[in-house]
């Protein structure tokens, strides 16, 4: 049955269309609604590399799946995950142009979602806002994004996703997926409303998965509503959210615990006897600086084990957030308008590890660290539009205050036989505070920008700035610092041109200049080192800025849109944190400034309709991208020989294509995602190879409000690794900072609308 299902999706190609006929996308047009739509839509018109999928290729994916999953198909854009969802964040990673996560801008419906990294601690990630059912568009801005988005972080390009709006009257859409590893997601959402009047829709969805190696489950609760109220010529529209997400991690690896304990190897959350005879046996051996606690224990591990790291007992995320937001747009005059947007954000979560490092005050030789966050953050950003004659200027602002507290506790567990806690709850009672550190971040940013329409000429031009101020205060001291900094930057300019040359063909060129502002957290930017090492940094310490040049070419016809782009950028006064012992220690990182950064770069991609409801969508990317200096320490002793060598996580080589069909009933697709090897160590001695993975989909459309749909993904089970660096990079030699990629799994669904 499973081959029988493989061959089946195999044979079938997949065009994204509407949700459902009953229920369509908001601002569908009657192309879209015939099927004859663009897969991707290809920023025609822009002055920048900009690309945008829409509900119509969101809806089709395996539901549930990350909006960030949708994008991978993009030129230069690189997404890894552990999960086939893409939601599990522990793994989840973007780099676009060798610039990884935290050098990235993530917006949703404007609303600044921060660098959306694991434990982050200005936003949260996307799929913890909204679900992939209501979402209408997601955006990629491939160089440092548009001027008025709200972003601190934006040096190596933007992405923006966006909510469906509310239907004019009573509909509805549900949605039940069943697949491999017990995988079970509901969906539904109720829709109502008058054209004249007030509409919205609410929805609720609930997914859950086994892992696919070991043993546990990840699993989430999401809550979502939106209202949008006409009041005359202004529109005022509202969203809240809610998510309970509980995550239950893989186990990182390195490539010799591959080789010696193979990729099906994982915590060991369903043996707690054996994961207590392990830490004894650390213990025994002195790997983990605890004294003895089973001498009986011995010094040998059973199997293939090797060292107290090859396994630990279990670890998890569990993360609950709460987003409301309420804006305005309205007319104030001839060729003037307003938007003005307010938000809060409050977020509770805890990353959970069974560290073998820190003995139970009970004689237990394992206990639970805890790394635990409290987001409340709140913002205000608008703009006031004023279009006269050729030109159309825009000027707005952002500014929002964040109090972010963070801290490292342990718990202990009941007993050597049980251990009285479960990794899904969050604990209670610590018996230790390693650290506890409040972090108050205020950020003040605006931006200037004319739109000049000159018919075929189209110039865009402008610049933003802003100022960052950080904040730590000590709650529990430690060898973490407190203090203050700022990054400041006023003047950050972009210049941009369009030009239509008939025929359907338009050049574009840009020039985008953006900082990066410090982040404010123990875990990770200038606050992660210690309070030496940050006194030093102070007032010397320059933000992360790039200068991005861009050059390409578009054709937009009805049967053919394609890009072709080049790019550079100059990456300077690059700032990274090295991890100076394993993940769990939780050791102070060690910065390190590696100076200039070049990615020199070429994009293609294409959308093809071949006719008779076959479709071919197509992307390209080379990279080059390279460390400029090598890194010395203030005393001009080498410490990493990088001068030449490729940025990690940056594959040269990156090659997606997709197959298509849509007509009457039946839709289906098939693609195939190549990229080359990337490197997971500065130094470039260590990397993880190439793949190609394959991913198909096929359904059926019962009626106009009925369909089914089967998803596979990774199609022929390829073994590969998906993210790297989970555990920090190192200069050199091998790390446990790898995670295997989800096999060949399946899933079926079926969708009803009214």
């Amino acid at each position: 049955m499973r081959n029988l299902i493989a061959v089946l999706l195999a044979s079938s190609a997949l065009l994204p269309h509407a949700a459902l006929a009953a229920e369509p996308a908001a601002g569908a047009d009657a192309a879209e609604a015939s099927g004859e739509a663009e897969i991707v839509v290809l920023g025609r018109g822009e002055t920048k590399q900009v690309q945008e999928v829409g509900q119509r290729d969101i809806a089709v994916m395996l539901p549930g799946t990350s909006p960030i999953r949708a994008i991978e198909k993009l030129p230069s854009v690189n997404v890894q995950s552990a999960d086939a969802f893409g939601n599990y964040e522990w793994s989840t990673r973007v780099t676009i142009r060798s610039f990884n996560q935290n050098q990235l801008g993530f917006n949703f419906d404007g609303i600044p979602l921060g660098d959306m990294t694991y434990g982050n601690h200005n936003g949260l990630h996307i799929s913890r806002v909204i679900s992939p059912e209501n979402i209408g568009s997601v955006r990629v801005t491939q160089g440092a994004g548009a001027l008025g988005t709200q972003s601190t972080n934006n040096l190596g390009g933007t992405v923006e996703t966006f909510s469906i709006d509310p239907l004019d009257r009573l509909g509805g859409q549900a949605s039940g997926t069943y697949g491999s590893d017990n995988t079970m997601r509901g969906f539904v959402r109720l829709n109502a409303g008058s054209a004249d009047g007030l509409r919205g829709f609410v929805s609720y969805g609930y997914g859950a998965t086994d892992k696919y190696r070991g043993h546990g489950t990840q699993d989430q609760h999401m809550i979502n509503a939106k209202a949008v109220l006409p009041l005359g010529e202004a529109v005022l529209d509202g969203w809240f959210s809610y998510s309970d997400r509980r995550e239950q991690d893989y186990q990182d690896m390195s490539l010799e615990m591959l080789g010696r304990l193979g990729y099906g190897w994982d915590n060991i959350a369903d043996d707690y006897a054996l994961a207590i005879r392990i830490a004894d046996i650390g213990n025994n051996r002195g790997e983990t600086g605890a004294p003895i606690s089973n001498a009986a224990a011995g010094t040998v591990y059973p199997g293939n084990i090797k060292t107290v790291d090859d396994a630990y007992y279990d670890a998890s995320g569990l993360r609950k957030d709460t987003v409301a937001a309420i804006g305005l747009k309205a007319p104030l005059g001839e060729g003037l308008d307003m938007a003005l947007r307010a938000y809060y954000h409050h977020n509770r979560g805890m990353g959970l590890w069974a560290t073998p490092y820190v003995p139970s005050p009970n004689g237990v030789p394992i206990s639970i660290r805890t790394t635990e966050y409290k987001i409340d953050r709140g913002g205000l950003f608008g703009r006031i539009n004023w279009k006269r004659g050729i030109n159309t200027l825009s000027v707005g602002g952002w500014y929002e205050t964040n109090q972010f507290n963070q801290a490292r506790r342990f718990y202990g567990l009941d007993s050597r036989t049980n251990p009285g806690r479960s990794f899904r709850r969050y604990p209670t009672n610590p018996f230790f505070t390693q650290w506890e550190f409040d972090f108050d971040t205020e950020t003040l940013q605006y931006f200037v920008e004319d739109r000049i329409d000159l018919g075929k000429l189209k110039l865009n031009l402008g610049w933003k700035g802003f100022q960052v101020k950080n904040k730590a205060t000590a709650v529990v001291s430690s060898s973490f610092p407190q203090g203050k900094i700022d990054a400041t930057d006023w003047f950050q300019p972009t210049v941009g041109l369009n030009l239509a040359l008939g025929g359907n063909t338009e050049m574009f060129a840009s020039f985008s200049q953006a900082t990066r502002a410090f982040a404010s957290a123990t875990t990770t930017g200038p606050f992660s080192t210690n309070q030496t090492g940050f006194n030093g940094i102070l007032g010397t310490l320059k933000p992360e800025s790039s200068d991005t040049y861009e050059l390409g070419a578009r054709y937009n016809s009805p049967v053919f849109n394609g890009v072709i782009g080049a790019y550079l950028v100059n990456f300077h006064d690059r700032l990274l944190s090295a991890a100076s012992g394993p993940s769990i220690v939780g050791s102070p990182s060690v910065l390190q400034n590696v100076g200039a950064v070049r990615s020199i770069g070429f994009e293609a991609v294409g959308d093809l309709k071949l006719g008779g409801g076959f479709g071919l969508f197509a992307s390209y990317s080379y990279t080059d991208a390279t460390y400029r200096n090598d890194v010395y320490n203030l005393s001009g002793t080498l410490l990493a020989a990088i001068k030449g060598k490729t940025v990690v996580d940056a594959p040269k080589h990156m090659l997606r294509g997709e197959l298509s069909y849509d007509r009457g009933a039946l839709f289906g697709r098939i693609g195939v995602n190549y990229m080359s090897k990337r490197y997971f160590t500065y130094t470039n001695d260590q990397s993880v190879p190439g793949r190609a993975i394959v991913d198909a989909s096929i359904g059926y459309r019962l009626t106009d409000t009925i369909e089914v749909q089967l998803n596979a993904t990774n199609l022929l089970d390829k073994r590969y690794l998906g993210t790297i660096n989970s555990g920090g990079t190192g200069n050199s030699g091998d790390r446990q900072t790898l995670l295997v990629a989800a096999p060949q799994q399946f899933f079926a669904t079926l969708k009803v609308g009214f």
